[in-house]
């Protein structure tokens, strides 16, 4: 991570989000303000990390971090606002949730959200900026989580398996059995089948 120069506040956080092409489910953020006297070590992107790994590394952030809060925009809201603007809604949200207001935002990608405090977007942050890696890792964890859930109502769409994402496995389950309340209805393959 040291490639990254790091702006002169004291109190930043990092944003990031997972959920963007999923197909079904609301797209997660998290906020995290990390704390420099109890350093965590293996911070990255969190799609390099092993799902064991990942969860490790959420349960230690949650302990260590000054702050860190999850932010999220629904399937509902998605389809209103388009995915962009929806994921900049639920990356305010997490910011906004933050128990400790930050000085400064670091956001992954090359967009910032509205905020009331000065930002920096930061492409490919996630693996630059260990306060956005750690942001990843939360949202990511998150995300998985409720897939898992989703998974066990739904069983036959095999959420578990492709966390919402367009698969061929996921596209086959969607013809066969149909849009979820939970599905994205201004996403394509959805759209398709409602219109059809």
């Amino acid at each position: 991570m040291s490639e990254f120069v790091y702006p002169d506040y004291e109190l930043i956080a990092g944003v990031d989000e997972v959920g963007r092409g999923p197909l079904v489910g609301a797209v997660l953020t998290a906020a995290v303000i990390l704390d420099p006297n109890n350093p965590i070590e293996g911070l990255t992107d969190s799609k390099k990390l092993s799902h064991k790994k990942r969860l490790a590394l959420a349960e230690e952030i949650k302990q260590k971090a000054k702050a860190w809060a999850l932010g999220r925009a629904e399937p509902e809201e998605i389809d209103e606002l388009n995915i962009l603007h929806a994921t900049m809604l639920a990356m305010q949200r997490a910011v906004n949730q933050l128990k400790i207001t930050p000085h400064f935002v670091l956001v992954d990608g090359n967009r910032i959200p509205p905020l009331p405090m000065p930002a920096q977007a930061v492409v490919k942050g996630d693996s630059l900026v260990a306060e956005i890696s750690a942001a990843s890792i939360l949202a990511k964890v998150a995300r998985d989580l409720e897939m898992e859930e989703l998974d066990k109502r739904y069983p036959q769409y095999a959420f578990a398996q492709h966390k919402g994402y367009p698969t061929k496995l996921h596209l086959e389950k969607l013809a066969e059995h149909g849009p979820l309340p939970q599905h994205r209805r201004s996403f394509a393959p959805v759209r398709k089948l409602i219109t059809e």
